[in-house]
């Protein structure tokens, strides 16, 4: 199995980053994985944390209709150059966070993605050079208040609202060939 890198809290409110074992004990680590975290002579037992998003991003730069069933979705082609957007840092939660549904919208969609971990910073790098700068992989939930996402023009709003981006529930370095991402509603 590969090897499961996790943020937790424990109940004082500390924060760890660590190595999740098959036991369910966090074995915590001096920094961040990419940071070239090492581990130190702490574990932590299975009822003594709380899961957390498996990283803290400054910011989620996330890429629209990248693939064809939802752009058809939604009425529109492929874009020819990467459609961006962000999503702040407030907008991330840990994977079984509560989203909070905001008053004004009346439609809220689910959209499970791959998430690329960014281990440094990446700024004109060659498509090579960009490859290297992935640390890990995870999972993300793109939550999208499609109404106003319709009818704004731009989906800084939609996709921006607090608790509007899940993450987790850890990073792992390397994806199995053939891995697939399915989401469901509960």
């Amino acid at each position: 199995m590969a090897q499961r890198y996790v943020r937790v809290q424990t109940a004082d409110g500390q924060i760890y980053y660590g190595l999740l074992q098959v036991d369910r004990q966090v074995r915590v680590l001096d920094a961040p994985p990419w940071l070239q975290g090492q581990p130190i002579d702490l574990e932590l037992a299975p009822n003594s944390y709380q899961v957390l998003a498996p990283c803290a991003p400054s910011k989620v730069v996330a890429v629209g209709k990248n693939y064809a069933n939802h752009a058809v979705e939604m009425g529109t082609p492929v874009p020819e150059e990467p459609l961006l957007f962000l999503k702040p840092s407030t907008a991330v939660i840990a994977a079984e966070s509560i989203i909070q549904y905001p008053l004004q919208s009346e439609r809220v969609d689910y959209e499970g993605e791959l998430a690329l971990v960014i281990g440094e910073r990446c700024v004109d790098c060659t498509p090579e050079q960009a490859q290297t700068k992935i640390w890990g992989y995870t999972i993300a939930n793109d939550v999208t208040a499609r109404d106003l996402q319709q009818r704004d023009g731009q989906w800084t709003r939609a996709k921006g609202f607090d608790t509007f981006c899940p993450l987790g529930p850890w990073i792992v370095r390397e994806l199995p060939l053939g891995a697939r991402i399915q989401t469901f509603l509960n």
